[in-house]
C-alpha cells in the first residue's frame, strides 16, 4: 500500500463522507425487552482497534469474542448475545439477550457520531431506526437468508449497494476516534473520490422508489 500523506484537514474533510453512510433516523415504538447489555457513548471505540474478520469488525461485551469471531469467520450462523458488529465507524449493531426483540433476532441497532475524542449514540432501536435517505435499516437486513441471522454480506440476499470493498477500507481507515490518524494511502484517497457519487447513486434510486 502507497502511503500519501495528506494534512490532518484534509484527511478530516474526507473522513467526513463516512457521516453521510450513518443512521440517521431515530427509534419509536419498537417491540423490545429489557436490554441486558447497556451500551453508551464509551462502547464505542476506534473501529480499528476492534477484532478484524474478513472486512469487518467484531466484539463481544459479554467476552465471548472466540464465538462470535466463530461465525463470522464461518460467514454463517447465529451470533451469540452480546455480538457487536461494525461496517464503518458510524453504525452499529449489537446482540442483546434472547427475547429482547425476536422480530429482529434481538438485535439492536444504532446510529453514531464520531469524532477525535469519540462517539456519540444519535440513535437506537430494533425495527423502526432509519437511515439518512429514510429507509429503514432492518427492512434491508431481514432481506438476509436466515442462515446468516440478519448480517448482510454480498451474497445473503440483501439488496446491493454501489459500494466497493475499497470504499469501505477507505471509510474504516479515516475513522476520526483513531488517534493518532493514519496517513491517507493513495487507495484510500481515490475509493473516498469515488465515494460521493455512489452516494449520490443511493440517493436517487432511495426517491425513484418513493414515487
Amino acid at each position: 500500500m502507497n502511503n500519501a500523506f495528506a494534512p490532518l484537514p484534509s484527511v478530516v474533510k474526507i473522513s467526513s463522507l463516512a457521516v453521510i453512510l450513518l443512521f440517521m433516523g431515530y427509534a419509536q415504538a419498537d417491540e423490545m425487552g429489557e436490554r441486558k447489555f447497556k451500551v453508551d457513548d464509551s462502547t464505542f471505540k476506534c473501529i480499528l482497534k476492534m477484532t478484524a474478520v474478513k472486512h469487518f469488525f467484531v466484539d463481544n461485551l459479554a467476552g465471548n469474542l472466540t464465538g462470535t469471531v466463530a461465525v463470522a469467520q464461518a460467514g454463517k450462523g447465529e451470533y451469540p448475545e452480546g455480538t457487536l458488529l461494525q461496517l464503518i465507524p458510524n453504525e452499529a449493531m449489537i446482540k442483546q439477550q434472547k427475547g429482547f426483540s425476536p422480530g429482529t433476532n434481538d438485535w439492536e441497532f444504532f446510529a453514531l457520531e464520531s469524532d477525535k475524542n469519540g462517539s456519540k449514540i444519535v440513535s437506537r432501536g430494533a425495527q423502526e431506526v432509519n437511515n439518512f435517505l429514510g429507509l429503514n435499516c432492518f427492512e434491508c437486513h431481514k432481506a438476509a437468508r436466515a442462515e446468516f441471522d440478519l448480517v448482510c454480506e454480498q451474497d445473503h440476499g440483501c439488496d446491493p449497494l454501489p459500494l466497493t470493498r475499497a470504499m469501505f477500507h477507505a471509510v474504516q481507515h479515516t475513522d476520526l476516534r483513531c488517534q493518532p490518524p493514519e496517513p491517507l494511502s493513495a487507495e484510500d484517497a481515490a475509493a473516498l473520490k469515488e465515494l460521493g457519487p455512489a452516494i449520490e447513486q443511493l440517493k436517487n434510486e432511495a426517491a425513484a422508489n418513493k414515487k
